[in-house]
């Protein structure tokens, strides 16, 4: 009997656990100071561009070749790189473990150990003393399992604080283990699915599965199509393919970009760490409401308007937005130009708009109206040398002044706000959206303007505009500067009441760097810029996009491989149709795979027991996952009159979130809907920030070791999606969860 599985005596079990970790140990520290030395080498060398550089800055610039310039600097950034790398992935760098037994050439079996970490690091004699979790190597470290054990007798997981190994978990991919391997603990999973949950997501590396491993390693290529039901680690799956991807092909992937897209902010905060902690810092991580130079927002629009803004109705109500006249310009041309008496009506600057319009973005035509506008009034008093009386047409300050108020640069932004006035907002969606859609997208802008926030969903109409438009062009740099000198002389004009540190022209461009009093400056504030394209998008919770919100990453992604993770019952978006159309014009017909995840590892069997119940009523084909993980708790579910006093209702969550705090050890969360949120609100951050409260919607991606969700009915009739988003919440908890009922 082995002597550490259930049955043996405490004592040996103690003492056999403790010879392996201390064995675990020592190799641990080899690595660590081979680790050490690396970091050596790399500042050395780090040094050595930098003095190469000072070196040769004190010759004549002559003599400075672009050559030695470019390796110089080539050496001094891989230094610096490498010696990055190294540094934060000090704590945890060895987690596995693989003993192996392989016939050599002969067929004669060999043992043979590989240790798993989270880069690669060799001895002296450059033999490896840990393998780079994404070498092809360490593939067995995930895909063993005892049908197809690939040669793995053990494989260990390490658990470690800091340098320091604090325990170890075996799983044995053979039916019986040798006399000298030594089996410790009861797996690796089902210790890493009973740890608390924190406020940041753990990359769960070491604990991979072998169908997750599988999707991680598919080909760079085309789109990769992750699904399963709650739970089921589709999120880490696809961070860790991210990691995957720039170590297997960096140059493509670093050079072009990686972008992840999640749902919300809370989310992005939430994995922030993960692709960090897997040696990866290039990542550009932005939530839906962040994927716009110089737009931020969290704030949701109500279920209604956001499924307007939402519809890809909204192209052709945007098409009439980025065409028309600005507010208050000029409906005639009136002038004497090189002695000519010149008068241009309605009717033919309409004809030059729409002509100017038809093939350049607005912003970009400024050129092409000028030359057209001077055209017409040649040809409406036309006489002398043409090119004398075009010369004077382009210098004449009437003209110039008539073009700055009839066509000037129209931020994106701006053009969106022109929906606030009722008579445009009708005018624009005559014939695509209901007279009362058309009032609800104008009071969503109305409210914008007096909050100063944009909304999520806004952000994908901002986007759609600039593509149409153009970002504003900005004026010759040191023209601009000159008059620029005294705007800033009274900040308080231009009603700015705070404004961070660096240039000023920096402050007027970064957008939240400058604190407006007025709404309006505050939604037009920063400057939007070039739109980046990427080498791969990731798109987590991709169920929830609206078609504008998938052509927005379309644009990004013209030349992407995609990893795309979601689960249709989640979904927050009520039209699955059309959604999919948009989906497929953003992936332009690329090769698609699938891989499908059917085993919930978040939630204990009697909470999703729960709300796969509730879920099977409303949407009979979900897919539902199997949990397998069980505490033997029920969910608590309480009734609360819907006419109690609402301290009391408070006094009741405040009692289970005092209970829950006691029963686990990691976060309790509050998800209540929007009516209920301010009688729960002092809970947030109570028993030492381990209480959070939160929104329905916020808790997408998200995962806690209890919930108490407030008010099921509520959140079913607040939010977009329904009872969808009520599963959502349902799904959060990993061991406790507690459903507070109203009425």
């Amino acid at each position: 009997m082995n002597p550490t599985r259930p049955g043996a005596a405490p004592a040996a079990q103690t003492e056999v656990l403790a010879a392996e970790i201390a064995a675990e140990q020592q190799h641990v520290d080899r690595v660590y100071a081979e680790l050490a030395k690396a970091a050596d080498r790399a500042e050395m060398v780090e040094a050595e561009g930098l003095d190469r550089g000072r070196g040769e800055r004190l010759l004549d610039a002559q003599d400075e070749t672009s050559a030695a310039l470019f390796q110089r600097d080539a050496l001094v950034h891989h230094a610096a790189a490498r010696r990055q790398a190294l540094q934060t992935q000090h704590e945890g760098l060895v987690f596995g473990r693989l003993d192996l037994e392989l016939p050599d050439r002969a067929g004669m079996p060999v043992r043979s150990v590989r240790y798993i970490g989270r880069l690669g690091v060799r001895d002296e004699e450059y033999e490896p003393l840990v393998i780079d979790w994404r070498a092809p190597a360490a593939g067995p470290f995930y895909r063993a399992t005892p049908v197809e054990p690939l040669g793995v007798l053990r494989r260990r997981v390490l658990r470690s604080s800091d340098q320091t190994v604090v325990g170890i978990e075996d799983d044995l991919m053979v039916p019986e283990a040798p006399d000298d391997l030594v089996v410790v603990g009861d797996g690796a999973l089902m210790a890493a699915l009973t740890r608390s949950r924190g406020p940041r997501m753990r990359d769960i590396v070491a604990t991979i599965q072998a169908h997750q491993d599988e999707a991680i390693r598919a080909p760079s290529r085309g789109i990769t199509e992750i699904t399963g039901g709650p739970g089921t680690g589709k999120t880490v799956v696809a961070l860790h393919r991210a990691a995957y991807l720039l170590y297997s092909d960096r140059r493509r992937f670093e050079a072009d970009g990686v972008l992840v897209v999640g749902p919300s902010a809370a989310y992005t905060a939430y994995i922030e760490r993960v692709l960090p902690s897997l040696g990866e810092d290039s990542v550009v991580m932005r939530s839906l409401g962040d994927l716009v130079d110089a737009v931020s927002t969290e704030r949701l629009d109500s279920p209604e308007v956001a499924a307007i803004k939402g519809s890809l109705r909204m192209r052709r109500v945007l098409a009439r937005v980025a065409r028309d006249l600005a507010p208050g310009a000029p409906e005639e041309f009136r002038a004497f130009v090189a002695g000519r008496a010149i008068r241009l009506d309605r009717a033919v600057l309409d004809r030059i708009r729409s002509t100017a319009t038809r093939s350049t973005q607005r912003n970009l035509a400024t050129a092409a109206i000028k030359s057209a506008l001077a055209e017409a009034a040649w040809r409406f008093a036309p006489g002398g040398e043409k090119d004398d009386f075009i010369q004077v047409w382009d210098d004449h300050l009437e003209v110039a002044s008539f073009l700055s108020a009839w066509w000037p640069q129209v931020d994106p932004r701006e053009a969106l706000l022109w929906l606030a006035d009722r008579s445009r907002a009708h005018r624009y969606a005559s014939g695509l959206l209901s007279v009362a859609e058309a009032d609800l997208l104008s009071e969503s802008m109305e409210l914008a303007l007096r909050l100063g926030t944009w909304s999520v969903a806004d952000v994908a109409l901002i986007d759609d505009l600039t593509s149409r438009m153009a970002p504003v062009q900005q004026d010759d740099t040191d023209e601009r500067e000159f008059y620029e000198i005294h705007d800033y002389d009274d900040l308080g004009a231009w009603g700015v009441s705070e404004i961070g540190t660096g240039s000023a022209r920096a402050g007027r461009e970064a957008g939240p760097h400058v604190r407006s009093l007025d709404p309006r400056d505050r939604l037009l504030a920063g400057t939007i810029g070039r739109r980046p394209e990427y080498a791969h998008i990731l798109v987590d919770e991709a169920q929830d996009l609206s078609p504008m919100q998938w052509r927005m990453l379309g644009r990004r992604g013209r030349y992407a491989s995609w990893t795309v993770v979601g689960d249709a019952a989640q979904s927050s978006w009520p039209d699955a149709a059309e959604s999919t159309v948009a989906r497929d014009e953003a992936f332009a017909g690329l090769e698609r795979r699938g891989f499908h995840m059917t085993t919930n590892y978040r939630n204990a069997r009697e909470i999703f027991g729960y709300a796969a119940e509730l879920i099977r009523r409303h949407v009979p084909d979900a897919d539902i996952p199997e949990a397998v993980r069980e505490t033997g708790i029920e969910p608590v579910v309480e009734a609360i009159p819907a006419d109690d006093d609402p301290a009391r209702a408070a006094r009741v969550v405040a009692e289970h979130v005092d209970r829950l705090a006691g029963e686990v050890d990691g976060s309790v969360a509050i998800i209540v809907p929007a009516r209920h949120r301010s009688a729960v609100e002092s809970l947030d951050g109570a028993h030492g920030g381990r209480v959070v409260v939160t929104d329905p919607m916020s808790t997408k991606g998200l995962e806690y070791d209890a919930t108490i969700i407030v008010d099921p009915d509520a959140i079913v009739a607040e939010s977009p999606g329904g009872v969808r988003v009520l599963y959502v919440a349902l799904t959060r908890a990993a061991h406790r969860m507690v459903v507070l009922t109203v009425g």
